[in-house]
């Protein structure tokens, strides 16, 4: 067992414009666009949120890939989880960056892939778009789990890419689409590799059973604990079909859920203080359970009213909730922490430098790390 936590942060690799989305959204258009033009929607908003140290950056350059990993050594982060877009039968998409990390050999730092494997729908990203599927996640069959793997391998081979106990690790945004055939193919081919498995990580929601996941072939998860109202998700979750065909028959439904909110006039303010100590529970001392950091939150730049945001989510509250979740992995086997995230600009979910904070979750971090 080494002294230093395993802490992989969640990057997006969204910091640049391509094809896709300037056809849907207009030339030029990356995360920043709407990062840039948010505005206050209640007293105390702090929008719109401002980079420091590395500007409204293009992650096709280089030296951004390397001054971010810079910052995250300083922080006590150890890797980098990019998260990976297949939709199917070889779709791709934003996989530009990171395939010039693998083959460049730069930046030299750990890292791992997070397959998002979830449809695009235009309101992620833009909430003036009605809601219409952008690109559908796909799961055709063996042949598209072998094309994938095919392509996974290539990241896995790679020295840099972190391995627990001989395994490659995946995180798997949404486990509970991704078929048990592909989680099957994926373990034997790694094996027929050389490795002894694959660490698949499920993304789960509290309501979940992990022992569903853990059952199904995921070697650990992680328990998504951000949300307050998991009864009323659950309700939904269970009625989202019925709630579809009632708006699809009432209209009226729809527009008077919009005429609340608008009426309502500011997003849903959530309490970080409050939120951060049931964020780490005894769960997330087992070894099968990987705990969550998470050090702020807002998602109105991308959703506007319809969003949350996190108040009181300051360095120093982030340096006790990390504090919290450091202690729940000091005594296992496997000390991994998943940071949530690295550079969610748009979903006001991040580590990098602002102008109002500058280095502070970076600094915090590195306090709790060495606290250990």
């Amino acid at each position: 067992m080494h002294n230093q936590p395993e802490i992989i942060a969640l990057y997006l690799p969204q910091f640049y414009p391509f094809e896709e989305n300037n056809r849907w959204w207009g030339a030029g258009f990356t995360e920043w666009t709407n990062v840039a033009s948010a505005k206050p929607l209640f007293k105390g908003h702090e929008q719109p949120r401002i980079p420091a140290d590395l500007s409204f950056y293009d992650l096709r350059l280089p030296q951004i890939r390397e001054q971010q990993v810079e910052l995250a050594r300083k922080a006590g982060v150890t890797t980098f989880c990019y998260w990976h877009y297949w939709f199917g039968d070889g779709k791709r998409l934003l996989s530009e960056v990171f395939e010039e990390v693998l083959e460049s050999g730069k930046p030299d730092f750990p890292f791992c892939l997070g397959w998002a494997n979830h449809s695009w729908y235009a309101k992620t990203w833009n909430k003036r778009a009605e809601d219409r599927l952008l690109i559908e996640q796909r799961y055709p069959g063996i042949e598209d789990a072998e094309a994938h793997f095919d392509y996974l391998l290539r990241a896995f081979k790679d020295k840099r890419y972190l391995k627990i106990d001989n395994r490659p690790f995946l995180f798997i945004f949404d486990p509970r689409t991704l078929p048990q055939s592909y989680i099957e193919h994926f373990e034997s081919r790694a094996k027929q590799e050389g490795f002894d498995g694959i660490y698949l990580v499920a993304n789960i929601r509290e309501f979940d059973s992990k022992e569903h996941y853990l059952a199904a072939g995921y070697s650990a998860v992680v328990i998504n604990r951000i949300t307050r109202h998991t009864r009323l998700e659950r309700s939904i979750e269970r009625h989202r079909t019925t709630i579809t065909r009632l708006k699809q028959l009432f209209p009226a439904i729809s527009r008077l859920r919009s005429l609340q909110r608008v009426l309502r006039r500011k997003p849903e303010v959530i309490d970080y203080r409050e939120l951060y100590p049931r964020l780490t529970t005894a769960e997330e001392y087992s070894e099968s359970v990987i705990p969550q950091l998470v050090p702020q939150w807002d998602h109105t730049p991308r959703s506007g009213i319809y969003g949350t945001a996190w108040v009181n989510a300051t360095p120093e509250n982030f340096y006790r909730h990390a504090k919290q979740v450091l202690g729940a992995v000091k005594n296992k086997n496997n000390r991994l922490v998943i940071l949530k995230s690295w550079n969610e600009w748009g979903e006001g979910n991040y580590m990098e430098p602002d102008s109002r904070y500058g280095h502070g979750f970076i600094d915090a971090l590195r306090r709790a790390v060495e606290s250990l």
